[in-house]
This record gives C-alpha cells, structure tokens and sequence, in this order.
C-alpha cells in the first residue's frame, strides 16, 4: 500500500464576480457596440426599460479648472439618483438596493395592450426608406467575366478562381489545388491548362493586375496593359525591370539594374516613376462595398475655451435606464400574498430579471465613471499637448501613472486606452497613443520617446533622398539636438514608426 500523505497548500487567487466581469466586457466596448449591447439587453431582459421618449442625454462637461464631476440623470428625475456615489464600485454592492432609484418617472401604468401605435399626426409626410443593394467585389468580377465568349465549364472555373482570390485581389491558391477542388466539390475534371487559360482571362479583367498569384506579376500585368492602352508610349524599361530585375529592385539596388539593363540614371528613374504610380493592391481599389468602412465614433471631446481644456463625455455613454415598473409591482404582489408553487417560481423569475436589471445599469454608470476619471487623468498630465498640439510637449506616461491617478487596476486603464477615442483640436486619436515612455536628455529633464521619434520622423522627412541617413547618423542627429540614445535604440524608433532602412529609401 504505497504511502499517501496530506498536504496543505497555501495560494492566492482572484476571483471576479459575474457583475465585475460584466463591467470589464462593457468596459472595452467602443460607443457603437454598447449601443449595440444596450439593445441586446433590453430585449433579452422584459425587465429593463429605456426611455426612448426622454430628451437626448447632454454631455457631462468638465474644465480643468476644478469643476466638479456631475453624472446626474438630465431627465428631469429631480435628482431621484442622487444616492449614486461615483468613488464606490458599485458592482461590490451586498446591501439592498433603493428600487426607487431605477424607477421610470411617475405616471399612469398602461397595462392594456395594443397591436399598433398610432403615433402619426396630420402633418407627418408619408416616407419610405429607399433599398440599397451593394454589388460585392466577386459580383462585379464576375459580372465581367460573363462578357467574354467562355463555355459553361470555363465560367464555372472562373467564377471558382474568383471566389479564391484574397483581399489584395491575389490568387494564392496554387493551380494544382483548384483543379482538385473542382473534382471534389463540383465533380468537374479538367487539367491545369484548361484552368491557367481562364485565369489569363480573369487576368484581363478590371482592376488591372486582379488574379495575379504574386506582386511581381501584379506590376508586369499592369504595365503591359498600360503598354497596349498606350501604344505611343514606350514601358519597354519598366517591364524588363520587374521581369528580369525584380529581386535588385525590391532591395532598390539601382546601380546593378542601371548596369544589367545599360540604362542611364535617367530613364531608370523615368521607368521607376511609372513602377511607382502601379497599384500593389488591386482587390483595395473596389468600391463596390466589398470591404466595410470603420467609422470611428469619439468617446470624449477636447476643447479650448478661454485657454482652458474642457472636457466631455459623449452623452451616449450615458443612456436612460430605467427598471420596469411592471415588474417591481408584480414581485410586490407576490410578496403580499401566499402564493402557489408556480407563483413562487414565477417571483423567483421576476427577481432574477430585476437583479439582472439592477446590475446591468450599475455596470453602465460604473463604465461611464470609469471612463471620465480615466480620460480627465489624461488630460491633466498632458495639458501642454492638448493646448498646443506640439508633439514635442507630450510628457512621459505610462499605464501605471494613470492607474495610481485614478486609484484603479492597470489592467482596467488598459481596456480603456485601447478602444477608445478622443477628438481634440488637432485631430481624433486612440488613447494609447498619449503613452509612451521617458528617457533622460543631456540637460537631465525626461521627455517622452514621443518626441524623439518625433525629431527622427522630421530628420529622414528632410533629407537628401539620393543619399538618405544612416541609423548611424540619426544617432548623430538626435545627439546634436541633446538626445543621447544609442544605434540600436534609433533602429528600434524607426521601425516602430514604419520607416525602412536607408537603402530601401534611397531614390535616383
């Protein structure tokens, strides 16, 4: 009998609640899908009411002169939520909630039902929403595909060959796999010539260089349909470039392909204008609604008044949310009375859904405080930026430095900082990009790497293209301005900010 012994181990873990964790998920959603999960909720919840009919939230507005934060209903509720403490985390909550403090205002219940709302006048106009249809990218391919002179196994290839082209308007799917997916899934047997002879057509549609299967024959197609559209013009230098020069181009080793296709600097240059003007990308170039735009929708608003900053918080993080009133007076009633077992389970139910209701709207409020705290800590660390719009006045931040500020968890500012946005004077920006951290000059004060990416962004900006700057005389660069940093750490900058290396810049 092998020998078993008890032991006691000692750990710590964390454990969230269903409502912290409620918090945290709304917390990180951007404005468009909260109004989104609002609705969501609204629906699955009876108990859960807006009200739709109360005038539009105005913004909760502060100066960084000290005014106070004021998050009070603008509903005319006579400050019926005034009971609502900002510095407490709601979602901790153990007592007894005041049902009154989530009530609708007072007015006759309507418990009669009705199958439509007449909520027209005399005056309404008759409006009809117009339908729209949008035409995806494939759609319009196809649609060209269809005026050529194909049999039915060709078009059936070639609607299969678009079907598998990528976002770029590449086709990456090797020959071979698409004769055997037209075996398998179509039960059409066919050979890889019958297949690259339809994909020279598709090749022929518009935009030029679609279903090419990589960048180098992307630009050959392009050029060489610019070269049939313009006869009088001569491309002869840039087709032989990305033909038998393209490995040297893509390292932008000039002297070699000047040398291999015995061309001058200047028409090397003129063959290398008309390579750049070519389209990488051409699946980007729909505007057929295959792609769908991101619109960004600002959660705070920046501005200057009286060379001060004020503050806003847009007033749909802070929607009217109300529990039904029904529901409160049905578990009331139960309460009351003694009840069968059904009705005690019913209560049981009615209770959930209030309890659901409850925390759904205290998780709202605590987000919208959250977010305010958050974003004001913000602002008053980086006052002179937000004033200015001077890159170079943007101070040291970390995520830690905010949290400390607002006495909250670094991993809350986190989800903060990066889904939302703020529209300042000079332009709409993610939160994340105000962090950065600090390193010391020359005369001992700490400025942000900010400003010194932004010194090297203006640095390669302006230099000579034929002859741009080294890591190791950007290091030299930034030294001269009082900024001490070594090569590796100026590699490490450029790449962050996207920029190539100096041979890759170099132009003719």
């Amino acid at each position: 009998m092998s020998d078993q012994r008890l032991t006691q181990i000692q750990r710590q873990e964390l454990k969230l609640s269903p409502q912290q964790i409620q918090l945290m998920k709304l917390l990180q959603l951007p404005l468009i899908e909260l109004e989104q999960r609002i609705k969501e909720e609204i629906e699955s919840n009876p108990a859960l009411d807006d009200n739709e009919s109360s005038e539009e939230n105005e913004p909760i507005t502060d100066t960084d002169e000290g005014e106070s934060y004021d998050d009070s209903d603008d509903n005319g509720d006579n400050g019926e939520n005034d009971d609502y403490n900002d510095d407490e985390p709601i979602v901790n909550k153990e007592e007894e909630f005041d049902m009154t403090d989530y009530l609708p205002d007072e007015d006759e219940y309507d418990y009669s039902y009705k199958l439509q709302a007449n909520n027209r006048s005399r005056d309404d106009e008759d409006y009809q929403a117009p339908v729209t249809h949008e035409e995806s990218f494939q759609d319009y391919l196809i649609q060209q595909l269809g005026y050529h002179e194909l049999t039915e196994e060709e078009e059936t290839i070639g609607r299969l060959i678009i079907g598998n082209l990528d976002d770029n308007g590449y086709l990456s799917r090797p020959i071979p796999n698409i004769v055997d997916d037209l075996l398998f899934t179509m039960n059409i047997e066919t050979t890889e010539e019958k297949v690259k002879k339809v994909l020279d057509v598709v090749q022929q549609l518009d935009p030029p260089g679609i279903g090419a299967t990589d960048l180098q024959e992307c630009l050959l197609i392009q050029l060489k349909r610019m070269q049939e559209e313009n006869p009088y013009s001569d491309y002869s230098l840039a087709i032989t470039v990305i033909r038998d020069c393209f490995e040297e181009f893509t390292k932008k080793h000039y002297d070699k392909i000047a040398k291999k296709t015995g061309s001058s600097n200047r028409q090397l240059k003129a063959a290398l204008d008309e390579i750049l003007k070519l389209n990488p990308k051409p699946g980007d170039s729909s505007t057929s609604g295959a792609k769908n735009s991101h619109y960004i929708t600002p959660d705070f608003f920046i501005t200057i008044k009286d060379d001060n900053l004020e503050l806003s918080l847009d007033g749909r993080n802070n929607p009217d949310l109300k529990v039904n009133k029904q529901y409160v007076r049905m578990l009331d009633d139960f309460s009351k009375e003694k009840t069968s077992r059904s009705k005690q389970e019913a209560a049981v139910f009615v209770k959930q859904k209030i309890d659901s209701a409850k925390w759904f709207i205290d998780a709202i409020r605590q987000r919208q405080h959250t977010l305010y705290i958050t974003m004001k800590a913000i602002m008053d660390i980086q006052k002179e930026y937000f004033l200015t719009g001077d890159d170079t006045k943007l101070k040291p931040m970390i995520l830690k430095d905010i949290a400390e500020r607002v006495g909250l968890d670094i991993s809350t500012v986190s989800r903060v900082a990066n889904s939302k946005y703020v529209q300042t004077p000079y332009g709409t920006f993610l939160l994340k990009t105000f962090f950065s951290e600090g390193i010391t000059n020359e005369e001992g004060e700490e400025v942000s790497t900010r400003e010194i990416k932004k010194i090297l962004q203006d640095s390669i900006d302006s230099e000579n293209k034929t002859k741009p700057l080294t890591d190791e005389e950007l290091m030299g660069v930034l030294k001269e301005k009082g900024y001490p940093i070594a090569r590796r750490t100026v590699a490490k900058y450029r790449e962050q900010l996207g920029i190539p290396v100096a041979r890759l810049r170099k132009e003719l």
